[in-house]
């Protein structure tokens, strides 16, 4: 397989070396990450839900036994890290933290279960009550503050190391029309 950033390669539907033809494809695994010729995150988000929600699914019997306290070390242990597995270097949009941020949710109000509203006699949860009793900080807070601990160790490995200098490096050449990508780099945002 090959996969190729350049705008011209659309053309091209396999390449030929040493005797050997690789088909060209916009998307494979490499890994557990699905990679894109895009440069897009939001792909490997949706299939790291995917595999969060299936997680959720597998041990949901241990989540909603009566045996067991909802203290969420479960949650925290087993699906987080399915989820989160190379979030440091994710580059979100505020679509992409909302799905993150859904995804929490709905699992949270799945381990606790459904809980009358007293005054509204409605069936669930609102946000701010499960953010009150799930103590730990929410997965958008997670995210950045993993890339942030990256960000710091990146910057103390020194100049001659690769991932330094694509960390402070500045791509060379024109960039396409339209709005531009959001980028890895824009981790001052997390400040």
């Amino acid at each position: 397989m090959v996969m190729s950033r350049d705008q011209n390669a659309r053309q091209i539907h396999s390449v030929r070396m040493d005797n050997s033809t690789f088909e060209r494809v916009e998307e494979f695994k490499y890994l557990g990450t699905t990679l894109i010729n895009q440069n897009s995150i939001a792909e490997e988000i949706k299939s790291r839900l995917r595999s969060g929600n299936a997680c959720y699914h597998l041990v949901q019997n241990l989540l909603s036994s009566r045996l067991l306290s909802k203290n969420l070390k479960i949650y925290r242990t087993i699906i987080l890290p399915v989820v989160l597995c190379g979030c440091e270097i994710w580059s979100l949009t505020l679509q992409e933290e909302r799905k993150l941020r859904v995804f929490e949710n709905m699992v949270l109000r799945r381990i606790f279960g459904p809980r009358r509203d007293e005054v509204t006699g409605e069936w669930r949860w609102h946000n701010e009550e499960l953010n009150d009793l799930h103590s730990s900080p929410n997965i958008v807070w997670v995210i950045k503050s993993r890339r942030m601990r990256w960000t710091g160790h990146v910057a103390h490995v020194g100049e001659e190391r690769e991932m330094y200098r694509v960390l402070v490096g500045k791509p060379e050449g024109k960039r396409l029309l339209g709005r531009p990508r959001h980028r890895w780099v824009d981790i001052r945002m997390d400040l």
